[in-house]
């Protein structure tokens, strides 16, 4: 079938993107290994969550074309934002927590990389979703869950390098059930918010490839390469993650 002329263009501006997507990729494995062989590994917290941005943005954009893409990944950001800001202030949704001053610049105390980071893997887990689970409530939790799952690694690696503290100790590595409670909400709607902007299109395989690489690298890291190692973390979220990832690449093959 022919494409027409605007099909042409897209078509055309499409491989570039995956390319960048791949690059971003590739460079982003790189510095977390760096990152886990330097005595402060907290420096490449910023480098690490840029290139997973880029890397999300690139991908989408060779799925949804540019505007689709920066929409999606501007709706995950804003909303992890107003997320942790409201939190910050209240203590809902994920309960009493501070951030320190090591991650910079801040915004009303929100670093802008965690906002960032939210967008990144917000796209991420939203590819998973739709690999997993057919539109509406279904794909709304699947997401849900695989961007929560995320966080068994993020916070306790951030707490124990500083860069946020709870005012409660809990149960996982310090850090309190009511943290993945409101992971699991803010996520939700992240996936909703997503979910409007890309509507039926598919997100691609380069997102899920990016889940998967979170997913590996940071087992890794926990089971074999920080010190000290942690091999609770790396198997809860390695099981966990691991389990979204298989289950998304086996659908998606499927298809």
């Amino acid at each position: 079938m022919k494409r027409t002329p605007g099909e042409q263009v897209m078509g055309t501006a499409l491989g570039p993107a995956r390319a960048l997507g791949v690059t971003a990729l590739l460079a982003m494995m790189v510095v977390q290994v760096a990152s886990g062989l330097d005595a402060r590994p907290e420096r490449f917290t910023g480098p690490i969550v840029v290139l997973l941005a880029a890397c999300a943005v690139a991908f989408a954009t060779g799925a949804w074309g540019p505007r689709r893409a920066l929409a999606a990944f501007g709706a995950a950001v804003l909303t992890g934002y107003a997320a942790e800001l409201v939190g910050l202030l209240t203590g809902f949704p994920f309960g009493e927590y501070g951030y320190g001053d090591v991650l910079q610049p801040q915004l009303g105390g929100v670093p802008v990389v965690v906002a960032l980071a939210w967008g990144g893997m917000g796209l991420a887990a939203y590819a998973v979703a739709v690999a997993v689970a057919p539109a509406g409530w279904a794909r709304v939790c699947v997401g849900a869950g695989a961007l929560t799952a995320w966080d068994l690694f993020l916070d306790p690696q951030m707490v124990r390098l500083g860069l946020w503290t709870w005012a409660e100790h809990g149960f996982y590595r310090g850090i309190p059930l009511s943290n993945f409670a409101g992971w699991l909400l803010v996520s939700a709607l992240v996936m909703v918010v997503v979910g409007r902007v890309g509507g039926d299109a598919e997100p691609g395989r380069g997102l899920l490839a990016l889940y998967t690489a979170m997913a590996v690298m940071e087992t890794l890291a926990f089971a074999a390469v920080f010190d000290p190692t942690d091999p609770l973390v790396a198997a809860a979220g390695g099981i966990t993650m691991g389990a979204f990832a298989a289950l998304a690449w086996r659908r998606s093959w499927q298809r």
